[in-house]
């Protein structure tokens, strides 16, 4: 005759083996959203700082005389860069705009010093989320 196995802690088991993939699932889900929000709200940034240094005098007059621009800075200020990214000073952490002259275009470059993601499965290639605009001239 055989006997019946003892059958106590197998359902927590399964919980176990089955909660750990969820819950590894679930926020490695959060902390991925949060990295593409992070990096929208930056374009957004970077195409805003670009508009506003395209409408500075700097641009504008060095263009229409046919001459290259030197502009360079932020040219957006902080008022309007917590209007139009509020998700980015979470946490107190604030973004940095800055705008640089190359040979054939102006860079509006966005990015977010101190932002780290939750998970450490990430390892530190995500860490410094950065977006850039180039207007050409």
């Amino acid at each position: 005759m055989m006997r019946k196995l003892d059958q106590r802690g197998v359902a927590s088991f399964e919980f176990v083996v089955v909660a750990a993939a969820f819950f590894t699932l679930v926020f490695a889900i959060f902390d991925l959203g949060r990295y593409a929000i992070t990096m929208q709200s930056l374009r957004s940034l970077a195409g805003a700082g670009a508009r506003a240094a395209m409408i500075n005098d700097c641009y504008t007059d060095a263009v229409l005389k046919g001459m290259t621009p030197s502009c360079s800075g932020d040219y957006l200020p902080d008022d309007k860069k917590k209007a139009l990214a509020p998700f980015l000073y979470a946490g107190g952490l604030s973004p940095t705009l800055s705008t640089a002259t190359g040979a054939s275009a102006l860079t509006t470059t966005a990015s977010q010093p101190g932002f780290t993601m939750l998970f450490p499965i990430w390892g530190t290639a995500l860490n410094a989320p950065s977006a850039s605009t180039n207007v050409p001239f």
